[in-house]
């Protein structure tokens, strides 16, 4: 794969759609036309998809996918994706901006993911392409008085759909215990604060707690202690510029925070296995 990049390719909302909305049914050679969403990317809005027909396979942060049939996928800003192929195929999309989502779904959204792609019953379907409907009449008609509110409701609504349907498979949060509450916040700070706090210690002080209690309610959540969520994020964004991007490994320990270069090369060593450099050659191949 060649390099050309300083870092990886950002399509922004301003760039591609005006109205901080976009809805558009795609058949096969829609899809395939579209020659950008097969190159890794990122997305600075939230991508939604409706697959009604046929096999889509994607990669989202080193994880393929492979979408058979009627399913749903929702790709949150920053993740690294691209298309690897598609056959007869029929899909929705939705691509709306944070301030066009209500915020009531933005905060869920983030609380959330990051979200497999998950699939849909025929009579799941049915309610999914009835509200799609709707929202590709608003999108395609005239931009007339409160046409962006309606279609801004409309779009809201089907997002709502898509976000039931996840916690449909998900425990009730008024069924978490203390430790998965906290947890839940502790994933949500670690999305904001990774590049900016390295310690248990900051987050737990973030979230008021000790750092001792923190580190018990993450074990008993997840079976890990703190400083492997940690890591395990930081390690994340550092795959995506490796393999995206042509920095330099000093470069991107210096992007994630860390001045001290060599001890970012042994922690990538130890969470992966392999050296920084190993792994960009690793996925050359």
């Amino acid at each position: 794969m060649p390099k050309s990049k300083s870092t990886i390719p950002l399509k922004t909302m301003s760039d591609e759609f005006e109205r901080g909305m976009y809805v558009a049914k795609l058949s096969m050679d829609e899809l395939a036309s579209y020659e950008p969403a097969m190159h890794a990317h990122r997305d600075d809005y939230h991508c939604f998809f409706i697959q009604e027909t046929g096999t889509t396979s994607m990669e989202i942060d080193f994880q393929k996918y492979s979408i058979t049939g009627p399913a749903i996928a929702y790709i949150h800003p920053n993740q690294v994706h691209r298309m690897l192929a598609a056959q007869d195929i029929n899909v929705n999309v939705l691509i709306i901006s944070n301030e066009s989502l209500h915020v009531e779904w933005l905060n869920l959204l983030q609380e959330i993911a990051p979200l497999a792609p998950l699939k849909l019953t025929s009579q799941e379907l049915i309610l999914f392409k009835e509200t799609v409907t709707l929202c590709l009449k608003f999108w395609e008609s005239k931009p007339e008085q409160l046409f962006k509110s309606i279609l801004r409701d409309s779009c809201n609504a089907l997002v709502g759909l898509m976000i039931t349907q996840y916690l449909g498979q998900a425990k009730p949060k008024a069924k978490l215990n203390r430790a998965e509450i906290i947890t839940s916040n502790f994933r949500t700070l670690l999305e904001q604060e990774f590049i900016q706090s390295k310690s248990p210690a900051a987050y737990a002080e973030k979230l008021n707690i000790s750092a001792v209690y923190l580190n018990e309610c993450l074990k008993k959540a997840t079976g890990y202690p703190v400083s492997y969520h940690i890591q395990q994020r930081i390690i994340l964004e550092a795959k995506r510029l490796l393999y995206h991007s042509n920095r330099s490994v000093k470069e991107i320990a210096a992007e994630l925070g860390y001045d001290d270069y060599p001890y970012f090369s042994r922690l990538f060593s130890k969470v992966v296995g392999m050296s920084a450099l190993s792994f960009r050659n690793k996925n050359l191949d």
